[in-house]
């Protein structure tokens, strides 16, 4: 069964892989479905996900099928309009154009995404690196835009070839070799972006070498890109100069030089140490400083194994014995073991009479099929895996098949076992499922090699074990000993005598800082070098000389109060989910809604959209939002003759009239997920997606980028998330679509409601998405899968008209739903974890379980607000319904607008 249920059989060649895109705290949550062609032929199908430009029109009802007409028509080549390509003298000169195209058809490619009289300045070989794949390219540098070439090479003229028509670039033997294997070799593509796509940029060793820059994108995604030729200087510096913002936010050779918190005058560490950031969130940030990354599972980021209990029915988070020895590397978490090493180190000084090999581990952490046997059964790592075996998967009772047992191989059976853990372990359950039902092969006792047996406390859940992995590296002991173990793999006892004094000395081979390649003249040796390196690991760079300060101890909570409840620290107030019998609403004051006391009517009607900023509060009537970043911008609809308008912030002044949206009929519900993007729909039941162009600060024009096609009755309301790239629309037909904002395509049809929809949410922490069809209430993960659902109550009255998440710290899976409905109350649900038997087969929806049992999430009702009750001890029979909801930054206040124009702050301090 695939990770949706039976729906994923339907089709036969359907396949789930990862995205590549990153969200908050560098999490890859997302999964995507493969179409048919790309689970056939991977390679010469291959998505062009980074892009998100001229995609063509799609239509969701044929997506997951392809006709076999369809399969056979499918074309070889793109067909291009050659008398179009005026430009393609920018690329190459000495020839014709009929001679260019009979030299090298392949290089259209390039000439479709080169914008209409481009003139490309620079041209760079390059290696593109995407996990174990590794292709020769050329980096072209244009006006407005730069272009990635994979499968192309530059002559030694200077001019652009594919691989097939030219002899390689690289002069670099090993780095050849590496292009040469695991690569389709007709697989030719070009991807442009905007200079003012990147939000990052950061110098990388490839391979111990400074020779590489990792780009980060602002939508997520990364590319590593290697330059063999010595040319990584001039290429930092044309980035710079076409997109003279990224010089702040370069992260440069010594990282402890720029360690301020965008926008703060904190360090990271001081963030961490005050507990402003997580233990996850800290690590992370320090692998990217090491230098590890995501896109080169030679370096790929390291987290360590933080628990030594994995027989235990309950996990006692409370119990020290529970947790693995921070202070110590993963060969001396035993004495024996210790011992052991500590003989070795000594036995290589008497039999070499090298000091310079000396060495407790011949292995490392972390190394390319450590991570890509860890993480085997999702795409692109079985692919991975299969490579780096020599095209096969490796015996079954050697692949990674149970946590406890690979623990107990880490540290304590397998002297050349000293593996840490990868970030997956502590938010992607997905990675622990079979569910692409690949066939591993049988272990030794007949059983078949499927889903990754869980410690008893995880009660056969991948979900569970997710959650309370997590919350163990965000304990206490954790907290207070996580700086030991940065020690060992970022700090001071990462080489030198306190390495060796730790138990914590590798190969020489493995530090780049001790590895001077371009001093081995001797290529036969040199290719030993990298070859060890390759296969076994790398050193991340040193980040600390001394050690690592420890982080704050946690508040006690005082006498009487909740042990579950966290204590706020100094200057952040408790969130009011915490206190919600203590919620009283109090008098709020909106910028220009002409509400000045407590309950008065706006003449504008019903509240729409409101604002809380760090300020003040914003709002905006019914058919009109706020728009991003600076929400002094108004969009508007539902005028007679279906146009939409661009107005200012409290002015009835039109800024602009946009006339060509009315041909889309009556628009119901938009959505501004950043600054130039907005998306309506409506009775058309189309999704449209427009650009507003800016010129100097002012609007020009609002352009259709893509129209989505899915729904069959009117779509009634729309959420999104930039963090994780998604839109969600709700619809009359019973139905919500998840449509991915980068690429604006499909990504999934969430099962049919019991209702039309009538509000979603969706978080931008998590990635949850929350659906209401009349009084049912929904909740999702970010792939779409069931979490919990209710009938928050009964009759016409009690449906839900708007809704909103909050959710506590990144680690905490309880969820809180605020509801607004027809009969003008506001009901707070929380989630809870309960076991659940499943006797037979597992529902539908649910991703395949390893054990007969689950846990399963149910929505109790928290606390019902009732405006009326809390002002005058009454109830009134006609209260207005609930219009709008939202929560205040630092989650203290509750704001709720109704139908006459109302905006009521509920707050504990009210």
């Amino acid at each position: 069964m695939g990770l949706w249920g039976q729906e994923a059989e339907a089709t036969p060649y359907s396949r789930w892989e990862l995205d590549w895109r990153e969200g908050p705290a560098r999490m890859r949550k997302r999964i995507k479905r493969l179409s048919p062609l790309e689970a056939l032929s991977p390679g010469k199908y291959k998505e062009n996900q980074d892009k998100n430009d001229n995609i063509s029109q799609t239509n969701v009802e044929n997506q997951d099928e392809l006709t076999p007409k369809e399969l056979e028509s499918e074309p070889d080549e793109v067909a291009v309009d050659c008398t179009q390509l005026t430009f393609f003298p920018a690329l190459h000169e000495s020839l014709h154009s009929e001679d260019f195209l009979e030299l090298c058809r392949e290089r259209q490619v390039i000439l479709q995404e080169l914008i209409d009289q481009e003139k490309v300045t620079q041209k760079f070989s390059l290696v593109i690196v995407q996990g174990h794949l590794v292709s020769e390219g050329v980096l072209l540098f244009g006006q407005q835009h730069f272009y990635i070439c994979e499968n192309f090479t530059l002559s030694p003229t200077g001019d652009v070839y594919c691989t097939r028509h030219c002899l390689s670039n690289i002069s670099d033997p090993f780095i050849f070799n590496m292009c040469s294997k695991d690569r389709s070799a007709d697989h030719y593509s070009c991807e442009r972006y905007g200079y003012g796509d990147m939000r990052e940029l950061q110098q990388a060793r490839f391979l111990l070498q400074d020779i590489a820059l990792e780009l980060f994108f602002r939508n997520g995604y990364s590319k590593f890109l290697v330059f063999y030729n010595s040319d990584r200087s001039k290429v930092f510096k044309s980035f710079c100069s076409f997109q003279p913002s990224l010089k702040g936010k370069v992260v440069p050779e010594d990282p402890l030089n720029l360690r301020r918190y965008p926008g703060s005058d904190k360090t990271m560490l001081q963030k961490w140490q005050k507990r402003e950031l997580s233990n996850f969130e800290y690590l992370m940030y320090l692998n990217t400083m090491a230098g590890r990354t995501y896109s080169d599972y030679m370096q790929y980021p390291v987290f360590p194994w933080v628990l030594a209990d994995y027989t235990s029915e309950t996990l006692n988070l409370a119990n020290p014995k529970t947790f693995r020895d921070l202070s110590k590397p993963m060969g001396a978490q035993t004495k024996e073991r210790k011992l052991k090493f500590i003989q070795r180190f000594k036995e290589v000084e008497k039999t070499e009479g090298d000091m310079t090999v000396q060495c407790h581990y011949c292995t490392h952490y972390s190394s390319a099929i450590i991570v890509a046997s860890y993480l085997v059964r999702m795409p692109p790592f079985t692919q991975a895996f299969c490579a780096l075996q020599g095209g096969s998967f490796d015996v079954a009772d050697r692949m990674f098949h149970s946590v406890r047992s690979t623990w107990e191989s880490a540290s304590r059976e397998n002297m050349s076992d000293v593996r840490e853990l990868t970030p997956e372990f502590f938010y992607l359950p997905e990675f622990l499922i079979n569910c692409n039902s690949v066939k591993f092969g049988c272990m030794q006792d007949g059983t078949a090699l499927g889903d990754v047996q869980l410690p008893p406390w995880a009660d056969g859940d991948p979900r569970k074990f997710i959650s309370l992995h997590r919350q163990a590296l965000e304990s206490d002991f954790v907290s207070a000993n996580l700086h030991h173990w940065i020690d060992l793999i970022f700090g001071y006892k990462q080489q030198g005598p306190a390495a060796v004094e730790a138990i914590n000395t590798f190969h020489p081979y493995f530090y780049g800082d001790k590895m001077n390649l371009s001093s081995i003249v001797d290529p036969l040796i040199k290719s030993t070098v990298l070859g060890f390196v390759s296969n076994f690991g790398q050193v991340p760079k040193q980040l600390f000389t001394k050690p690592h300060p420890a982080r704050t101890i946690a508040g006690k909570p005082p006498p009487g109060k909740d042990v579950s409840t966290p204590v706020s620290l100094p200057g952040h107030p408790q969130p009011f989910f915490y206190s919600l019998q203590s919620l009283r609403p109090s008098q709020v004051t909106v910028k220009d809604m002409y509400l000045f006391s407590l309950g008065s009517e706006s003449p504008k009607g019903a509240i729409g959209h409101i604002v809380p900023t760090e300020k003040t509060i914003l709002a905006v009537e019914k058919n009109k939002i706020l728009l991003p970043p600076l929400w002094n911008r108004t969009f508007s609809w539902g005028f007679d003759d279906f146009s939409c308008c661009l107005g200012s912030y409290g002015s009835d002044k039109i800024l602009m009239t946009f006339e060509n949206l009315a041909v889309w009929g009556h628009c119901l519900c938009a959505v501004c997920p950043s600054p130039t993007m907005i998306v309506t729909s409506g009775a058309s039941t189309v999704v449209c997606v427009w650009e507003l162009s800016m010129t100097k600060g002012r609007p020009r024009g609002l352009r259709l980028r893509q129209t989505l096609y899915g729904h069959t009755q009117a779509v009634t309301c729309l959420a999104a998330s930039a963090a994780f790239s998604l839109l969600v629309s709700g619809s009359q037909d019973c139905t919500c679509i998840l449509w991915d904002l980068d690429h604006l395509i499909h990504v999934t049809r969430l099962p049919a409601h019991r209702e039309g929809i009538s509000a979603i949410a969706i978080s931008d922490i998590s990635g949850t998405i929350v659906s209401c069809a009349g009084a049912h209430l929904s909740l999702w993960n970010v792939n779409g899968q069931p979490l919990a659902s209710i009938t928050t109550a009964w009759g016409p009255e009690g449906a839900i008209t708007c809704c909103c998440m909050i959710e506590g710290p990144a680690w905490d899976t309880s969820h809180v739903i605020i509801t607004g409905s027809q009969d003008g109350m506001v009901r707070i649900w929380k989630t809870e974890d309960v076991k659940m038997s499943v006797p037979g087969r597992v529902a539908v929806e649910e991703p395949p379980s390893p054990r007969g049992h689950k846990w399963e999430k149910n929505l109790a009702l928290s606390r019902e607000l009732d405006v009326s009750v809390a002002l005058t001890g009454k109830p009134s029979k006609n209260r207005p319904a609930v219009t709008a909801l939202a929560v205040s930054r630092n989650q203290t206040k509750l704001l709720v607008g109704d139908a006459k124009g109302r905006i009521f702050c509920w707050s504990t301090d009210g």
